[in-house]
């Protein structure tokens, strides 16, 4: 008995982080500088910053196909194809082999995933931006989904105390849709974006172009450096690692300051899938894991659980949860578990040229581009078609040697050429707001994964209102780009893309005011089950048009704070 009690107290931590991305990083962070002893559980395997960037630092030639996807590269990576160039030789060990973790569509999904130490904040797109003040209420506005039980006047401080840390890049812009924050230096727009942000502003009353705000270090400073953590080198090779520490990942920021602690153990493949719940207790005792490679079952203890699995998989480890008290899943008294996905839809757009500025050119390689706020809905811009808003991700650049491609001509003279810069081009394109839809959800199938574990199929599409909000952000676009001086602009409105593409998946386990209604509190906490917090995409009420990852990082800070002061009341 003695031998049981000691092996138990030494699976037992005052709290457990399931999850390593950039919520879970967070937590953990969070909660070690609070002084709790910290578990971290990740499903995946151990990646350490710098050294297990393997290509980090190499050059094209250095690559047999020169990044390019193989054919069996494709069909073993085959969601993360669908997005673009991730099972490229240049980035695939930073993605999930498709083909070892199966999932189900009912209807198209695309699920991007990255199952390792520090998940997809080492491959995130670092564009950080604050939900409004109107994204917080849109929901009571206009009827779609449930209220947020929160306010923008909850979350400001935290997004505040998370930009400080991470480093943002940006520049006050003074804009009420797009709050501003605590930023380092802004990035430089050059010759091209300055002439369209000119020109978008002169004609347009309420369209403004900014220089993007990505968590990347302009110029480090000191809450940055004593992480080790450099600034940014312009080289914009951001998603093979960043040995620098410029942009902000669980590596290169939030874990070495929860290591600095001496309160964090961290546990590497081990895939949790199931908390314990107490039924005496009415409250969650721990988590249950199963080892990747052995397949032997284990499990850890402790007084709060925080899961931060990402969207999809911290559904999934609550629907799995059942007991009598919850026998649909932890918190699940309102059957929204699993419901209500959102992503941001993109693919439509517009590009064009531009002939003059032949003498300007710009340094290095921004990790960056520009972003053109939301206008639709907003202030006088009253649309018929749709509800809500989109706004614009992009950037100007000249054409390089890589237009060769489509050129006539051999031998030096033309070799000579590729070497001297081509006309400006300027690209836009739209990440359009999702609503909340019941319909739009996820189950656990009939079938099994190798370890024995419940697949899970998807049936989500796009709703109805992204068909006249596509073609607003297409059309308008084209007006802007023309109205800026670009010449043979073209419209795109690419309908293929399924719902996950953007990668920024949300809901699931939504916030709200009632357990009738909702998943969790207002303090992320789930409904029956006090001591369990959910602070990744799961807990999104509704999506807004911007990305979404500093909302999480808010969130995770504010419910960690609470979370180590109820325990302190002995609350939980």
């Amino acid at each position: 008995m003695n031998l049981n009690l000691d092996a138990k107290k030494g699976m037992t931590y005052d709290a457990i982080v399931v999850g390593s991305g950039i919520s879970g990083g967070w937590a953990a962070k969070e909660l070690t500088q609070k002084g709790l002893k910290v578990l971290m559980l990740e499903r995946g395997p151990d990646l350490k910053h710098v050294t297990d960037y393997p290509t980090a630092m190499k050059n094209p030639w250095e690559f047999p196909h020169r990044g390019k996807i193989e054919l069996w590269a494709a069909e073993e990576y085959w969601a993360n194809a669908r997005s673009g160039g991730k099972p490229g030789e240049d980035q695939r060990h930073m993605f999930t082999k498709d083909v070892d973790v199966p999932y189900i569509e009912k209807r198209p999904y695309d699920w991007i995933r990255a199952y390792h130490l520090g998940g997809r904040s080492l491959v995130w797109g670092r564009q950080s931006y604050r939900l409004n003040e109107r994204d917080f209420t849109a929901n009571l506005e206009d009827g779609h989904g449930t209220d947020w039980p929160i306010r923008y006047k909850d979350l400001a401080p935290w997004y505040s105390y998370v930009e400080k840390f991470a480093g943002v890049s940006g520049n006050r812009d003074g804009l009420a849709v797009l709050p501003d924050g605590e930023f380092v230096p802004p990035m430089q727009m050059n010759s091209i974006e300055l002439l369209a942000k000119a020109g978008i502003e002169k004609n347009f009353k309420n369209r403004h172009l900014v220089i993007g705000r990505p968590a990347i270090i302009s110029v480090a400073q000191k809450v940055h450096t004593d992480l080790g953590r450099a600034s940014c080198q312009f080289r914009n090779l951001c998603v093979r690692g960043c040995p620098y520490g410029a942009y902000f990942s669980t590596q290169s920021a939030t874990l070495p300051a929860a290591v600095k602690t001496g309160n964090l153990t961290v546990i590497t493949d081990k895939i949790a899938y199931q908390v314990i719940y107490d039924e005496q207790k009415n409250k969650a005792t721990g988590v249950r894991v199963i080892d990747q490679n052995t397949k032997q079952t284990q499990e850890y203890h402790a007084k709060i659980i925080f899961l931060n699995a990402s969207t999809m998989n911290t559904a999934w480890i609550m629907m799995q949860s059942t007991s009598k008290r919850f026998p649909n899943g932890l918190g699940n008294d309102s059957d929204q578990l699993g419901r209500n996905l959102m992503d941001h839809h993109l693919g439509a757009g517009a590009s064009g040229e531009f002939e003059g500025l032949q003498d300007t050119y710009y340094f290095g390689r921004r990790g960056n581009g520009i972003y053109i706020p939301r206008f639709a809905n907003w202030g006088d811009d009253k649309r018929k078609d749709f509800v809500r808003g989109f706004g614009y991700q992009g950037r100007g650049a000249r054409q390089d040697w890589v237009a060769g491609a489509t050129k006539d001509g051999f031998g030096p003279e033309f070799k000579d050429n590729l070497t001297k810069p081509g006309r400006w081009e300027f690209n836009i394109g739209g990440f359009g707001e999702t609503l909340p839809d019941p319909t739009n959800r996820m189950r656990l199938s009939n079938k099994k994964d190798q370890w024995g574990l419940p697949i899970i199929e998807f049936d989500a599409a796009w709703g109805e209102n992204t068909v006249g909000m596509r073609k607003a952000m297409m059309n308008d676009a084209a007006e802007m780009l023309e109205a800026a001086g670009l010449k043979n602009v073209k419209t795109r409105n690419d309908n293929t893309k399924n719902q996950g593409i953007g990668i920024h998946e949300m809901g699931a386990a939504r916030m709200g005011r009632d357990p009738k209604t909702s998943v969790l509190n207002s303090w992320n906490q789930v409904w029956g089950a006090k001591n369990v917090f959910v602070t990744d995409g799961a807990a999104m009420v509704s999506s807004s048009c911007v990305n979404p990852s500093l909302t999480y990082m808010a969130l995770t800070a504010r419910a960690a704070a609470h979370a180590v002061g109820e325990l302190k009341r002995m609350n939980l």
